[in-house]
């Protein structure tokens, strides 16, 4: 049976903090961001403001922490603003790791796994925003990519759609992942300290540094398939987490 692969793009193969920041230089200028008024604060923020300052904050309970933002709510919902007037945005990102997304097609295409992308982008002007993400991975040589835009969590995104293993540079995503689905997590994390990397392992989720070795850990994972016996596949059915996984 084929691995079935969900990869998150933005941070783990797309740069779009580089793209964000040249936005973020024209509206505000290179230097630190401003204080901002009361409204900035969680408290008077908006309700979507809020809950993405919850969900950090439960990342933060795992013990991963997050990456911090540089801007205040209000500027970061001007930046957001900005890039939602930039036609076909998304299809101007550079790869973090050049030659990442044609490595995974060959490897994928080996090895017969079956590949999703994930992304929440929100939408420009221009085309759609799945259009968009597969015009991207179809230039960099993932030829017939399959875009799925996940709004929710991807946790439950991953078991529905019986995920093997999700690589994403999110730690809440892959907390979601552990906690949601059957499905391995692999967090790609470039600056990992050795206390998120103990932490994240203690939650069963696998560690990297790029999407090169994320690539390795997943060609791991499906070597280790191929030895799996009937009753550990039975075990997979029905939900309960094979000992492999837990050890990538």
């Amino acid at each position: 049976m084929s691995l079935r692969i969900a990869l998150d793009l933005d941070g783990t193969l797309a740069d779009m903090r580089s793209a964000l920041q040249m936005v973020e230089d024209r509206l505000f200028g290179a230097g630190p961001a401003d204080p901002g008024g009361p409204d900035d604060t969680e408290r008077h923020a908006p309700a979507q403001d809020r809950t993405e300052a919850r969900e950090a904050r439960k990342v933060n309970a795992s013990g991963l922490g997050v990456r911090k933002e540089g801007l205040t709510l209000r500027q970061q919902r001007r930046v957001w603003e900005a890039v939602a007037q930039i036609e076909d945005f998304w299809e101007s990102l550079d790869e973090i790791e050049p030659g990442a997304v044609r490595a995974i097609a060959s490897k994928a295409a080996q090895r017969r796994w079956e590949v999703i992308f994930f992304t929440k982008r929100p939408a420009t002007t221009g085309r759609a925003v799945q259009l968009q993400t597969q015009r991207w991975l179809r230039a960099r040589g993932f030829p017939l990519p399959s875009v799925s835009v996940v709004a929710g969590s991807r946790g439950k995104a991953a078991d529905a759609l019986e995920i093997d293993a999700v690589v994403d540079d999110s730690p809440q995503n892959c907390v979601d992942v552990r906690s949601e689905s059957k499905a391995a997590a692999i967090l790609v994390w470039r600056d990992a300290s050795e206390a998120i990397t103990v932490n994240a392992k203690r939650l069963g989720i696998s560690v990297v540094s790029s999407a090169a070795e994320a690539l390795k850990v997943l060609a791991d994972l499906d070597e280790k398939r191929t030895h799996w016996t009937l009753a550990d596949r039975v075990r997979r059915a029905v939900g309960l987490a094979h000992p492999t996984v837990n050890r990538l």
